[in-house]
């Protein structure tokens, strides 16, 4: 989605942000950072870009009032790419909005990285973009060095891991009239209600309804549908659940378009069931504002990631687990009058 092997670092500027819930403050450069040697920009360039190359998301700015100009990074961006003269002052700008929304106690303090980039593509088209970065968790790192025939060591607190990002947005200079094209990370705070602040109070995103939308919130659909509702209204073993959401799988791995006809058919087969699963799709469009439609392109990776999380394991108590990928007539369900206990009874040809 996101590649920047032509892609160079313009300029950057590093600020402070403290949090204001605890009376900590912003501290701000005086201009942007000079990069003396040629190591220090492709470190950075790994550090900002690199988590990028798997985003598969992509998202718009918005504001819930509907009228873009309202959004603060819209108008921040609309400056900087329309006069890049104004890109520190419009980094402090930031800095000091970011600061204004981080007032949960659990926000960490931290250093911001405003940077212009040049030539970083986005479905396969070389735009500039704003990165916003904020680097939030320090890890101690050890030095071994050569000393006196041997060798000494040191260490370094309070340092960056340029493997670990722990936040970031690109903007990209495209789709202006849109919200912007926008990819995002989030990774360093496992609190809801602090970590929401990143995507929904300093950028509020929403997004983009594109075919990897489509599929992946269709695939999570169903599988809520299928571990949450149809209990309501059918008697259903788990080892029939699994099959249901094998089926699903099946379907979106071997077709390149998907149909809510077809599928209904295909998959779910029960006329009640299908009616059941529009109503519960439906009532998801209504509430998160997302229409999905009847027929879309299927993207393999949507696929791929929502297949981590469907699950086809069977737990019996501590004792078992079955792993069902096949054809759910090879096994069946009893009770033991003996024991009192419930039974799986397995049919195979041959043994792994």
């Amino acid at each position: 989605m996101v590649t920047f092997f032509e892609a160079s670092l313009d300029t950057i500027s590093v600020h402070h942000v403290g949090n204001p819930s605890h009376n900590e403050f912003y501290a701000l450069s005086d201009k942007p950072l000079e990069l003396k040697d040629e190591v220090i920009p492709t470190l950075l360039m790994q550090y900002f870009l690199k988590p990028f190359e798997k985003a598969n998301e992509v998202y718009h700015l918005m504001h819930t009032s509907g009228d873009l100009n309202l959004n603060e990074l819209h108008h921040f961006a609309t400056q900087v790419f329309e006069d890049k003269e104004k890109f520190h002052e419009v980094s402090e700008q930031i800095t000091k909005y970011l600061h204004k929304v981080s007032n949960h106690p659990n926000i960490k303090t931290g250093e911001l990285y405003v940077v212009y980039f040049n030539k970083v593509q986005i479905e396969g088209n070389p735009l500039d973009a704003i990165g916003i970065f904020k680097s939030e968790n320090k890890e101690t790192y050890l030095k071994v060095y050569p000393e006196d025939g041997g060798f000494g060591v040191d260490y370094e607190e309070n340092a960056i891991n340029i493997n670990k990002l722990d936040k970031g947005v690109l903007i990209f200079n495209i789709e202006k009239e849109n919200g912007y094209k926008v990819v995002v990370i989030d990774k360093s705070n496992s609190n809801q209600e602090a970590a929401v602040y990143w995507k929904d109070d300093f950028l509020q995103l929403k997004i983009r309804n594109d075919s990897f939308n489509q599929t992946n919130n269709t695939l999570g659909i169903y599988k809520n549908f299928v571990t949450q509702k149809l209990d309501d209204e059918f008697e259903m073993s788990k080892a029939d659940k699994i099959d249901l959401l094998n089926r699903s799988m099946k379907y979106f791995k071997e077709k390149e378009t998907f149909d809510m006809d077809e599928f209904a058919g295909e998959v779910i087969g029960n006329e009640k069931a299908i009616e059941s699963f529009k109503n519960f799709k439906s009532q998801y469009e209504q509430e998160f504002d997302s229409p999905i439609a009847d027929t879309f392109e299927i993207s393999g990776n949507a696929v791929k990631k929502q297949a981590r999380d469907y699950k086809s394991v069977l737990k019996l108590d501590k004792n078992f687990h079955i792993y069902i990928h096949g054809d759910k007539e090879l096994i069946e369900r009893g009770f033991d009058d003996g024991r009192a206990m419930n039974y799986y009874k397995v049919y195979f040809k041959e043994e792994a």
